[in-house]
């Protein structure tokens, strides 16, 4: 009997996840679709699509009244609060998903024994808004500069130049 109801719940879980792969599809194509614009200084407009990728740029009357180096800031900063607001759109087309992913049972509570390593996933840092060589940007670094380092490695040897593998001359 314990054999028929795991069946059943893997079932479940597989129909579930069917389901799931439906959704996603649909979100992706509904994603593709995003775009998102923002009008900085009444004059200029900026249009991003889905992944942020400026598709348009216009500028309006009295342009000419901006210097170029205003202009650019203008732009640069239309094209981030577009972008800004196209990624909001996609995390709210995403909701849905991630409220269907969380009752999906983990691997581990499928599999006696199995870690749970969600907790492991690593966070994204947050991505800096700087021009290159920008003080702020100089001065935010990954780890303070310190180089990363990892705990369980396995160390592997390295091979001598004589024996080179699918490089060998003899193949």
């Amino acid at each position: 009997m314990t054999n028929e109801f795991a069946k059943a719940e893997m079932a479940a879980v597989l129909d579930e996840v069917q389901q799931q792969f439906r959704a996603i599809a649909q979100v992706q194509q509904q994603r593709a679709e995003l775009t998102a614009s923002a009008t900085v200084r009444k004059r200029i407009t900026v249009t991003v699509n889905a992944d942020g990728t400026i598709v348009e740029t216009k500028f309006g009357s009295g342009i000419d009244e901006l210097s170029y180096g205003e202009i650019a800031k203008a732009v640069t900063e239309a094209a981030q609060k577009a972008t800004a607001e196209v990624m909001r759109k996609a995390q709210e087309l995403m909701t849905p998903l991630h409220d269907r992913r969380a009752r999906l049972p983990k691997l581990s509570d499928l599999i006696v024994g199995m870690p749970d390593l969600s907790a492991e996933m690593p966070k994204a840092p947050k991505v800096s808004l700087a021009p290159p060589n920008s003080e702020e940007r100089q001065s935010v670094s990954d780890n303070d500069g310190a180089p990363m380092e990892f705990s369980n490695v396995e160390v592997v040897s390295r091979q001598s130049a004589t024996d080179r593998g699918v490089t060998d001359s003899s193949w």
